[in-house]
Formats: structure tokens, C-alpha cells, sequence
């Protein structure tokens, strides 16, 4: 039996003796709402009585305020229960890892202009080469602006080498791989465009 309802007041001790007492005996019980609503002292009691055959629960009445806190529960010490955080991933382990990878995306992005698994921006991932030269533009997402960007490289005699272009509602992000090192005349033009929001070298 899962449990799943808000946290408004009028849920609060809605699972207490008597509900788990109408429970078919073996039930597993999970609690994956807000921990007031259910009484824990009366899940164990359950449980212990072999009323309910186990239960898993990521919620509690009365959580740690912070790191170091200890965490304390009634339902610590029993075999048959599975106690986690709400948030699965708030483990230490976990929080060392996320800070890991989103440093290493930050730093991708910085040396190559690459934005996957980016939530508010276009995702854009372009394999870069050795020696190569890039360059990132961010633009406001109009027809025609990869074109234009493009015959600013032609007329340079500058050959592209790799492109990739994103959008995402307002935004056109692209990154562009070319042979030659850019000219500051190139990168003139192409931050004065009118649909220019931002260029950056590689």
C-alpha cells in the first residue's frame, strides 16, 4: 500500500492504529508524502506485531535540521523497513559527485563551448580538434543569422571546419570550428550584428 497525499493540516496523523489494524495482514506499507501524516509509533507497533509484513518510507515527522544533526526515527532497528531520504541523491557520497559533475560541465563549457544537459540554454555539443579555432555566438533566435555569420567566414576566406547551432526559444547558440585564427575585423562584425547577444573565442 502506498501512501501518497499534500501536506495540508487536516492530513495530519491520517494513518494511525486503527487504519493499519483494517489492512490486510502482510501488507508492505510506503510512505512517500510528508512524514505527519502518518504515526510512526503505531507503524511500529504494527510491524513488530507482524500486522504489516514491512514498510519504506522517505519521510519523517521530525527530519535533521541540518548536517550533523543526528537522525533519530522509531522505526530504526527494524529488519524489514528501509528507511531513505527524500531526496534519494542527499547522501554525502551523492552531494560530492553531483558537485563533481557539475563542475566538470562548467569547465567543458568554458574550453569548448559545449552546453548538454543544459536546462535554460540550447544544448549544443560540437567535437572540437586539435589546433582548431572556436568560437561561440550566442544570438537572439531570428531566420537568416547562421547564414550571415556564415558569409562573414567566406568572405574572410575562412573555411569552417564544424558547426553546430541550438535553439531554445529566444536564444540561437552556435559554435563554430574553423582553420584560421580569427581576424579581429571577423570578430568585429560579428559582435556588432543586430542579432548579436554575446561572442566568446575558444
Amino acid at each position: 500500500m502506498s501512501l501518497h497525499v499534500d501536506g495540508r493540516p487536516d492530513n495530519r496523523d491520517l494513518f494511525g492504529e486503527a487504519e493499519f489494524a483494517m489492512m490486510r495482514p502482510g501488507t508492505i506499507f510506503l510512505n512517500l508524502s510528508r512524514g505527519f501524516v502518518v504515526d510512526h509509533g503505531a507503524l511500529r507497533s504494527a510491524i513488530a506485531s507482524g500486522q504489516l509484513a514491512g514498510a519504506a518510507i522517505d519521510v519523517f515527522p521530525r527530519e535533521p535540521a541540518g548536517k550533523g544533526e543526528v537522525f533519530v526515527s522509531e522505526l530504526q532497528g527494524l529488519d524489514n523497513v528501509i528507511l531513505t531520504p527524500h531526496v534519494g541523491g542527499s547522501t554525502e557520497e551523492a552531494q560530492v559527485d553531483i558537485g563533481q559533475f557539475v563542475s566538470h560541465k562548467l569547465v567543458d563549457y568554458m574550453r569548448t563551448g559545449i552546453t548538454s544537459l543544459s536546462v535554460n540554454f540550447p544544448e549544443v555539443e560540437l567535437a572540437r580538434r586539435t589546433g582548431g579555432h572556436g568560437l561561440v555566438h550566442i544570438h537572439r533566435n531570428t531566420p537568416g543569422v547562421l547564414a550571415t555569420i556564415n558569409n562573414i567566414f567566406a568572405e574572410n576566406k575562412v573555411n569552417i571546419e564544424g558547426q553546430a547551432l541550438g535553439t531554445r526559444g529566444d536564444i540561437g547558440y552556435v559554435i563554430t570550428d574553423v582553420a584560421a585564427e580569427y581576424t579581429e575585423e571577423m570578430l568585429d562584425r560579428l559582435a556588432h550584428l543586430d542579432e548579436t547577444i554575446r561572442i566568446r573565442r575558444l
